[in-house]
């Protein structure tokens, strides 16, 4: 039966290439040679196809791409050294079964062919996060076809499942194959990093390896989640795929090298079966991430709960509803402006407000502009009646905003409203990321297309946040 031969984890950095590293490389070397250790088990496997998985590659919000040409090219031109370039066939066969079988378990995927790299303006090329592994790859092998992965920004739990339908595709073909997580760890080890150094970026990179090494996958999808974010990671969501593939086994990890010199993590790993797993593990994930929002749930305000019933009862029925007689007076005598945000799998999934009230009370201001960020925000498509459960709300009910000056603001307490003539922004305030001042008017202003060296007005107001 053709099967998955061996699964691998490695990082990409460019300056491990030597013709771009010019000498820099050196400083790297334990990574290098586990890079090289890794081609030549995989010379030794001689399988028909590569799998990897990157994030570098064409990224979408809800969906995984896989590049769908007959073959593909790169080079390593964005870092000076166009000379060094690869030109892959495409395993069609195997990419088209997956594209497939990812639809019919109702897992979004883009096949990024010559038609969908024009209509999505993608590049039809390789990336950095597959050529680096690829550049070690050629040393020793050279006689497969790529499977070209760029995972989503989707749930830990769809990710993992990305990995079992790759694993069945594999087993359902006439090839053999072997896989490869492609990712850096943080980014953020040291000041020596171009992205500057957190606490979390030491951390990260230790809990990861311990509990790859130990075959805790478990605790690899409880990991702190703004651990993960302030660390500033790349390889995360490859290293769920990569586990979804070994759903039915229990696994250990044999890191070969990891360094970090420039502040940034690269490790190297081959992660191993080392029996049969009894536990459903995607099972047990799903049913805690239930129960986790099943929580949350319980513990809304009246705000929310008139925000998400706003929501479901229109995508549902395709109207706006009535206002509930049992809503606290304040919603139905008080005229605000309000903000309704929506997140998923804690990333953004829509936001929409009015800075003053358009409406004749919070209630219908809530249930107006939680419907247009469901389903208006032009930053993202409609919302659709599958995700609903899977959304977390909140609800800014702004105060009057007062004229302000620049000293007088403070990004966790007051929200912005700036204004240069028919240009205008808002930005709310206690946003995550966004800690300065310096940050929130950068913000605010690019938002607004207002150049830092235009005359513009300021005001600041406060929010009543309900989550």
């Amino acid at each position: 039966m053709s099967k998955i031969l061996s699964h691998y984890i490695m990082p990409h950095p460019p300056i491990a290439v030597a013709e771009v590293g010019k000498g820099e490389e050196k400083k790297i070397q334990k990574t290098i040679d586990a890079c090289i250790e890794i081609s030549k088990d995989i010379a030794e496997k001689k399988p028909e196809t590569i799998i990897i998985i990157t994030p570098h590659g064409p990224l979408f919000r809800d969906a995984v791409a896989i590049m769908n040409s007959e073959s593909i090219e790169g080079d390593f031109r964005n870092f000076n050294t166009p000379n060094v370039n690869f030109q892959v066939n495409i395993d069609r066969e195997t990419s088209n079964n997956l594209l497939k079988n990812l639809g019919n378990e109702d897992i979004m995927a883009v096949a990024i062919d010559e038609t969908n790299s024009s209509l999505y303006d993608i590049e039809l090329e390789l990336d950095h996060g597959v050529m680096v592994p690829l550049y070690f790859i050629n040393k020793n092998y050279k006689n497969y076809k790529l499977v070209h992965i760029t995972y989503g920004l989707l749930s830990s739990e769809e990710l993992y499942k990305v990995g079992k339908i790759i694993k069945s595709t594999v087993e359902s073909s006439s090839i053999d194959a072997v896989l490869i997580a492609s990712g850096d760890l943080s980014h953020k080890l040291s000041e020596e990093s171009p992205y500057g150094y957190a606490k979390e970026g030491p951390e990260f990179d230790d809990k990861i390896i311990t509990l790859l090494e130990s075959g805790d996958v478990k605790e690899i999808f409880n990991l702190n989640s703004n651990m993960c974010e302030v660390a500033g990671e790349c390889g995360l969501r490859s290293f769920y795929i990569l586990l979804g593939t070994l759903y039915d086994k229990k696994i250990q990890g044999k890191l070969l090298s990891y360094e970090g010199p420039f502040g940034i993590g690269y490790g190297v790993m081959k992660i191993e079966a080392v029996g049969d797993e009894e536990r459903n593990i995607l099972k047990e994930l799903e049913t805690k991430k239930e129960e986790k929002l099943k929580k949350i749930k319980d513990r809304e305000s009246e705000y929310v709960k008139l925000a998400r019933k706003s929501i479901e009862g229109y995508i549902r029925n395709k109207k706006y509803i009535e206002i509930p007689e049992d809503l606290p007076e304040e919603m139905l005598k008080e005229k605000r402006g309000v903000f309704v945000s929506l997140k998923k799998n804690g990333d953004l999934r829509g936001c929409i407000g009015t800075t003053a009230p358009t409406t004749n009370n919070i209630a219908e201001e809530i249930i107006k502009n939680a419907v247009e960020a469901a389903v208006g925000d032009p930053r993202f498509a409609p919302l659709q009646e599958k995700e609903l459960d899977e959304i977390i709300y909140s609800v800014d009910v702004l105060m009057p905003a007062e004229d302000t000056k620049r000293e007088d603001l403070d990004p966790k307490k007051y929200g912005v409203i700036v204004n240069s003539g028919y240009k205008g922004a808002l930005l709310l305030p206690d946003l995550e990321g966004i800690d300065t001042v310096e940050k929130q008017l950068d913000v605010v202003l690019r938002k607004a297309g207002i150049n830092s060296g235009e005359q513009y007005s300021l005001r600041r107001f406060e929010v009543l946040r309900y989550r």
